[in-house]
């Protein structure tokens, strides 16, 4: 069942399915276990593992992963969850209206360049999609250069440093009108988003 769909100028088309966590665990462990995504944290993962903690997501009230599509062909995991109640508990004062988001491209042989960037931008649109999503919250890794220039050029702005358990982050927000803004921005200049970071179809999160 899809859930979303965007269609994109130089890649075309996009999509987003929920993630069935037994049907998708072969998938998602070569995705969470190559060495590009030593930033997701299941390196060493089996597949009963990464099994367990995406029907762990699955049952969650306030969590939930989806497999994305590039022209129908599984390409990114996207997770969307309330920072309220997972991953900044305590670390930061939740607003209403507020959304977390992770994102994860797959390994590939064959990159796109600009991937990444059209990947983080159809997962925005899918947070916006939801009317009462005010902002967008994230808490990348500070070592991650990667994924902060494709945060900045979607419009995230980096709020403070925070400690968490696993990792020191850095909490950034990015409000519906700077993502709008940003968008029309790139829409003027002829690219996809605002500034394009270097990227190429990789893992990030």
């Amino acid at each position: 069942m899809t859930l979303f769909t965007r269609d994109d100028d130089r890649l075309g088309g996009f999509a987003l399915r929920p993630l069935d966590p037994a049907a998708d665990a072969a998938l998602l462990h070569g995705w969470v276990t190559h060495p590009k995504a030593s930033f997701w944290m299941m390196q060493d993962a089996d597949l009963a593992a990464v099994e367990q903690e995406y029907r762990r997501i699955h049952e969650h009230p306030h969590h939930e992963a989806f497999i994305g599509l590039h022209e129908g062909r599984p390409a990114f995991l996207a997770e969307r969850y309330d920072p309220a109640h997972v991953d900044l508990v305590g670390l930061y004062e939740p607003q209403e209206g507020d959304l977390g988001m992770h994102f994860l491209c797959a390994p590939t042989e064959t990159p796109l360049h600009g991937f990444t960037l059209a990947v983080i931008t159809t997962v925005m649109e899918f947070c916006f999609s939801d009317p009462d999503v005010r902002r967008v919250v994230v808490e990348p890794d500070v070592r991650n250069g990667a994924v902060h220039a494709l945060n900045a050029a979607v419009g995230f702005e980096v709020v403070e440093k925070i400690a968490k358990p696993e990792k020191d982050a850095y909490l950034s927000v990015c409000t519906r009108e700077r993502f709008e803004a940003v968008r029309a921005a790139g829409a003027a200049d002829g690219s996809a988003a605002g500034p394009r970071p270097r990227t190429t179809h990789g893992v990030t999160r």
